[in-house]
């Protein structure tokens, strides 16, 4: 393994043993780590969306799991949320506007896959993915994102409840 390293030169940053890289500076007072999650709730392998997901921890745990990060250390979290929701390829999708005003958000808001290059579906904002969320990883403020691609649509909707056989599912998420 020395010889890798040397190889690589880690003192250009190349190759790290991360867990040592990220304790390095969570351990150091005048030090902040800022990370950054991707993708989204409902595409957590443990969370989301099954079988419509995608193969890692999305969702504030992945902090701790992908990066080696004891979760005490972790002080803030903010929640981030488009002012609609999207979905690349399958899996449910309650307010998809397979319509003019869902191919509108769509083009204005540049809405496609960054891996895959396919079109993002587009719908109303889902509140109760948003309250999921945040159960799941306890954001103390939540930004919201794309407000300016609802310009001009006359009559914005949110999705507030479920039903599912008849019962109201508010706040929560069918099983």
């Amino acid at each position: 393994m020395r010889q890798l390293y040397e190889k690589f030169n880690v003192e250009d940053k190349m190759i790290v043993d991360g867990v040592d890289y990220m304790h390095k500076y969570i351990s150091d007072p005048t030090k902040r780590v800022i990370a950054e999650g991707a993708n989204a709730t409902m595409l957590d392998i443990d969370f989301g969306t099954y079988p419509y997901v995608t193969s890692s921890n999305t969702t504030i745990g992945g902090v701790c799991t992908g990066l080696g990060v004891p979760p005490q250390v972790v002080e803030t979290t903010i929640g981030i949320v488009k002012a609609y929701t999207t979905r690349v390829g399958a899996g449910p999708f309650p307010t998809w506007l397979d319509d003019e005003i869902g191919d509108r958000m769509q083009s204005v808001g540049h809405e496609w896959g960054a891996t895959t290059g396919r079109m993002r579906k587009c719908g109303w904002l889902d509140l109760n993915v948003v309250a999921y969320s945040h159960r799941l990883n306890g954001f103390q403020s939540l930004n919201i994102t794309k407000l300016d691609v609802l310009t001009g649509i006359k009559n914005l909707k949110v999705c507030t409840h479920y039903e599912l056989d008849g019962r109201i599912l508010k706040g929560s998420m069918p099983s």
